[in-house]
């Protein structure tokens, strides 16, 4: 349960006293209910409507004026007070329920904004190693589930003191029957441990299939063109009936075990209040004024056992998930975009663009993913990238390109040697500027699903007209933006799936000249674009060259003619330097 006492702690940070409030409300609420039928006896017994021997029962000299009513009158006011009573807890429960509401949303969305905030915070390796759909379910179902314990245990909290209220009154009415009842309750309680226990491992078994569920969609929705051109719509088919069967399977088994406990207590219950009965009349002898109250507190307090056992199973059936959002955290926290100890900036106005004066520097450079992969994807790179000039990077599929370009960008660090810009190492906030610096185009161009306008607004909201269109005109996009039906206006779907390839492409091109960066990274930029379109983008480079250090990731020779420098690599390290592109060429 250490979970569930983290976020409890997290809760009450950040409510406070409303909290306090809120579980105040909770317990009064409940005791003016329990108490307005409690008291009902007494006030019928002082009225004399009824043969009850009412001084007998405490709290009955409370009543002793209801004695001086006129015998017409005496129900009404009987019914007045209960009444009143009644509506005074009925408008703190609306009102204390509006609050906890209010509480409830306001701690998820929260928790949500501080785990969103922490999965942004965390580096590019984090995110290569993490299934993207998992972390879409732990924004969403786990969250939630995180909530739902939370509040459960709110609730087992209220229950508990609420509980101790009524015990105190029972013990008032009657200790033996109160004993009783209580000996009765813990033995329940104790003896249901394997519904807790059960519980806890169909909610480990529900966040497993949620997941698998929902990576299964994402990828579905994902692959959906290759799913279409393969025809395999059948076995995706087939992919949901099997998931969806063992989901009902798991449902099904839940209901069956809340149904169980449920029935555990209800013939339980049946057995003690005979019991209870019994006790009361042949043993103990109790009146029937007091063998009424405490009738009425028995029916009040034995429920609360059942809603204190209830809580303890959706508690114990939203640990996992509990337990995934603080492994999440906690990861997020290992995986920090740490320099110098300070945490990544996620506002980009926050830090000033970089002037680079002499160049990115690998100095000794090798990196893997992981800490227990053989094979380094980098090893002992020395590589200088001349400011202002355009290297090439060329190699084989698999070589080690892009994540050299990954770790020139800051994106991930080397486990051994360097990164220098201008001589400096990369670190805290001096990361974050260098960052702001670069313009990235990758081989798969990404869209936000939104206008064209939009898109290229994200990297330097404060463009105007003129600069998004000169933007437009530099990557040769600007001919088929206006031919659109609402020009920088239009929307582009989902990953921009409205436009071409070749489209988005120069558009993710359009958005990282937007931003004027000191670097430009192209990473195939132009694999996608026809002879003609690259033709232009070439040019639009050459033009380029000078004004910034490019950086450019290619397999055409034609895409690198016009290279300063030209670097091979294989197998993760540096075969070639050269200025030419016949030596590059093996020429």
């Amino acid at each position: 349960m250490r979970a569930v006492l983290y976020f409890t702690k997290r809760l009450r940070k950040f409510a406070g006293g409303l909290l306090y409030f809120h579980l105040i409300g909770t317990v009064l609420s409940g005791f003016l209910e329990g108490i307005g039928i409690f008291l009902l006896v007494p006030m019928i017994g002082m009225t004399g409507m009824a043969d009850i021997d009412a001084g007998r029962i405490p709290l009955a000299g409370l009543f002793a004026p209801l004695r001086d009513i006129p015998q017409n009158w005496a129900l009404p006011a009987v019914l007045g007070i209960f009444l009143a009573l009644s509506v005074g807890q009925g408008l703190l429960k609306r009102s204390n329920s509006i609050v906890g509401v209010k509480l409830h949303h306001s701690f998820v969305n929260r928790l949500r904004e501080d785990t969103h905030r922490d999965l942004l915070g965390s580096n590019w390796s984090f995110f290569v190693r993490s299934r993207k759909s998992d972390l879409v379910h732990s924004l969403t179902t786990e969250i939630g589930k995180v909530s739902g314990g939370v509040t459960h245990s709110l609730q087992l909290l209220a229950s508990l003191l609420f509980t101790a209220i009524q015990i105190g009154l029972a013990f008032w009415l009657s200790a033996p029957l109160t004993l009783f009842v209580i000996f009765s309750g813990i033995l329940l309680v104790l003896m249901s441990r394997g519904f807790v226990a059960r519980s806890r491992k169909l909610g480990s078994r529900t966040v497993e299939l949620s997941r698998q569920f929902m990576a299964g969609l994402t990828d579905q929705m994902n692959g959906i063109k290759d799913i279409k051109t393969n025809m395999l719509e059948p076995s995706r088919v087939g992919w949901l009936k099997r998931i969806s069967s063992d989901i009902y399977d798991e449902q099904i088994a839940y209901a069956k075990l809340r149904s169980a406990s449920q029935f555990s207590y209800q013939a339980a219950s049946a057995v003690l209040i005979a019991a209870f009965l019994l006790l009361s009349t042949k043993l103990l002898h109790s009146g029937l004024e007091q063998l009424v109250v405490i009738v009425l507190i028995f029916s009040r307090l034995w429920p609360r056992f059942s809603g204190i056992q209830s809580s303890l199973e959706h508690i114990a059936s939203a640990v996992p998930s509990l337990e995934r959002i603080l492994v999440l955290r906690q990861e997020c926290l290992d995986a920090r975009d740490l320099r110098g100890g300070e945490p990544a900036e996620t506002d980009s106005a926050a830090t000033e663009a970089w002037r680079l004066e002499q160049g990115v520097e690998c100095r000794g450079v090798c990196f893997r993913y992981r800490q227990d992969d053989e094979r380094y994807v980098l090893q002992n790179v020395d590589l200088l990238f001349p400011a202002r000039q355009m290297t090439a990077i060329i190699g084989s599929s698999g070589a080690g390109k892009s994540t050299l370009a990954d770790l020139v960008m800051g994106l991930v660090r080397p486990e051994r040697g360097q990164i220098l810009v201008d001589g400096v190492q990369l670190e805290g906030k001096r990361l974050q500027s260098f960052r702001r610096s670069i313009g990235y185009v990758p081989q798969d161009p990404y869209l936000f699903n939104d206008t064209i306008r939009e898109n290229l607004l994200l990297v330097n909201p404060k463009a105007s007209d003129e600069e998004i269109w000169a933007a437009l005109d530099f990557s040769a996009s600007a001919e088929f933006v206006r031919k659109l039906p609402q020009g920088l206006d239009t929307p582009i779907g989902d990953r921009g799936i409205r436009l071409s390839g070749g489209e988005r492409q120069r558009l993710v091109l359009a958005r990282a000249i937007l931003r004027k960066p000191a670097i430009l990274v192209l990473d195939e930029a132009t694999s996608a674009l026809d002879a003609d379109n690259e033709a232009k983008i070439q040019e639009a480079i050459d033009r380029l060259k000078g004004t910034m250090t490019i950086i450019v990731i290619a397999h055409r020779l034609s895409t690198i003619r016009n290279a300063d420098q030209i670097v091979a690599v294989e197998q993760g390290r540096v075969v070639r330097q050269s200025k030419s592109i016949l030596l590059a060429a093996g020429g």
